[in-house]
């Protein structure tokens, strides 16, 4: 209902700027009938059917011509703002201006259409954009992941409000990616302290996979680096016990061999404490 006020006074305000233009047009046309290159178009916009302009929409987006098919179905939304091609344009918006590259505006008129018509047919496709739009923004994990966050909630609030959706499948599929590139920048950050001997810091993150991104391709290296910080910690019974948890989920894994040789160095070998964290982390990972 806000949106529809703030449409309705958007409205007036364009209906008084035309009706004012109209009222100086012949004043600019007496001053400037000299010059030829005056161009009276742009003063006044021209009003067409909105099912004129939101077939153009179409016939532009068949042909390829996405600038264009933005531009038309703004221009049903902006002069039609009630009716049902307004409605249909705002999510053919959000489509076209994510083919355009421009993300921003795309998550912008999703968001918008799911807000005004959350019940409508389109309202998971919808949601579907500003994710894509969000995914397509992802960087490496060696810089920041906002984008790979809000993908996954975004794409989590898909699967949990249209869960009957053509879209769901996609939807997990881009969720896992964003948890993984999550727990890849968790990995990133902790190896980063592990090397300059912070191990606390360390720790933390490499905690932080175990607990919260188990189900990611990270979970494995981050129990052998907890293996190696807490062994240089002297923490050997923290150190045992990722040890084994790591060799009970992953028995053939490098990372576990690599973990056994270390504490074979030291004089230790796994051994799980059932008191620990990471004992029940493994098995929650056993039950995954």
């Amino acid at each position: 209902m806000t949106e529809l006020r703030k449409a309705d006074r958007t409205m007036r305000r364009r209906s008084v700027g035309l009706v004012a233009a109209a009222a100086v047009l012949p004043l600019l046309v007496s001053a400037c009938a000299s010059d030829k290159d005056v161009d009276l178009a742009s003063y006044v916009e021209t009003i067409e059917p909105a099912d004129a302009l939101y077939n153009q929409g179409l016939a532009n987006l068949e042909a390829g011509r996405m600038a264009e098919a933005a531009r038309k179905f703004d221009a049903v939304d902006r002069q039609h703002p009630y009716s049902e091609h307004a409605r249909k344009s705002m999510v053919m918006a959000a489509f076209t201006n994510y083919r355009l590259g421009k993300y921003e505006e795309a998550i912008t008129a999703g968001q918008r259409y799911v807000s005004l018509y959350p019940t409508s047919d389109d309202a998971a496709y919808a949601q579907y954009i500003i994710g894509l739009s969000y995914y397509r923004q992802v960087r490496d994990v060696t810089q920041d992941q906002k984008e790979a966050r809000r993908l996954a909630e975004t794409m989590r609030e898909l699967v949990d409000r249209w869960p009957d959706s053509e879209y769901v499948d996609d939807a997990h599929a881009k969720i896992r990616f964003a948890r993984d590139q999550l727990a890849g920048k968790e990995m990133q950050i902790g190896r980063y302290y592990q090397e300059r001997r912070e191990y606390i810091a360390a720790a933390k993150r490499f905690r932080n996979v175990v607990e919260m991104y188990s189900d990611t391709r990270h979970v494995e290296e981050a129990l052998a680096r907890l293996t190696e910080t807490y062994y240089a910690m002297g923490l050997a019974s923290e150190a045992q016990t990722a040890a084994a948890v790591l060799g009970h989920n992953y028995p053939e894994s490098q990372w576990y061999k690599d973990s056994y040789a270390l504490l074979q160095s030291g004089g230790l070998s796994p051994r799980e404490d059932q008191g620990s964290w990471l004992s029940k982390a493994g098995k929650l990972l056993a039950g995954s």
